[in-house]
């Protein structure tokens, strides 16, 4: 069975207040790995409190090198250092803002799975694309240069589907839309690694996941886990959002 995720990427955020979570995990009854990326400047403060706690901390990206003059950038090794067990990579932000490639992202995930830490790559279209019919080959091209050559590792893989034109803009894919793309990368990942390392990898869903939709995504086969933006920002409504999906596991 695949495992089950509910993540919370900060971006370029804080929260006032991580305890309640942490004390509403020991009340978790199913077996999901909740994970909450704060900003590199915060990663030991916000290990250090969730430590034996049920909710792991990873960062939001990485580079490719482990040392060197690089300036700006982070080792996956400091990562580690930090207690780090997952990394964000290929997200929508650094594609479109940052300008980083397929092939970038690609040096990123055979890097981190030479570690102990898990990427969850990033893929999807934007507005446009999909205006254009065009959402399928988007992530096709994603997911084929993204993941090229990999050899080993692969169950340390997580995809996450973002729909760019969902994410922070209050329109959600529906339900419907988002296991037809699930379906469709599943399938990709069959070709790429065969049809049983396919089935295994979980793939999440990320794009204005909120308390009031995030059940009706989780009836979706294809849906493994959501990746929560804004939402993840309340202490209160992320906490809602896990237990709603704690209960539709049940």
């Amino acid at each position: 069975m695949r495992k089950v995720y509910v993540a919370g990427n900060w971006k370029m955020n804080l929260i006032d207040e991580i305890q309640p979570l942490k004390e509403f995990s020991k009340d978790i009854k199913n077996d999901i790995e909740v994970i909450v990326f704060p900003p590199f400047t915060h990663l030991q403060k916000y290990g250090e409190i969730l430590k034996g706690s049920k909710v792991k901390v990873g960062a939001q990206n990485v580079f490719y090198e482990e040392k060197g003059a690089y300036t700006g950038e982070i080792s996956y090794r400091f990562l580690q250092e930090f207690g780090c067990e997952y990394v964000i990579l290929g997200h929508s932000e650094r594609r479109n803002i940052f300008r980083e490639s397929d092939e970038l992202v690609s040096l990123k995930i055979k890097k981190i799975l030479s570690s102990s830490i898990k990427p969850i790559l990033c893929v999807g279209e934007r507005e446009e694309e999909r205006s254009l019919n065009k959402q399928k080959f988007v992530v096709e091209n994603q997911l084929k240069i993204s993941l090229g050559g990999i050899e080993n590792n692969f169950k340390n893989i997580i995809i996450a589907y973002e729909p760019v034109w969902a994410i922070g803009t209050g329109k959600n894919a529906s339900p419907y839309d988002a296991q037809e793309m699930h379906s469709f990368i599943r399938e990709q990942l069959s070709s790429l690694f065969g049809k049983k390392i396919s089935y295994d990898i979980s793939i999440l869903y990320g794009g204005s996941v909120n308390e009031e939709n995030v059940k009706d995504l989780f009836r979706e086969d294809d849906v493994d886990g959501v990746l929560v933006g804004g939402a993840s920002l309340k202490c209160d409504k992320f906490i809602k959002i896990v237990e709603i999906v704690d209960k539709s596991l049940i």
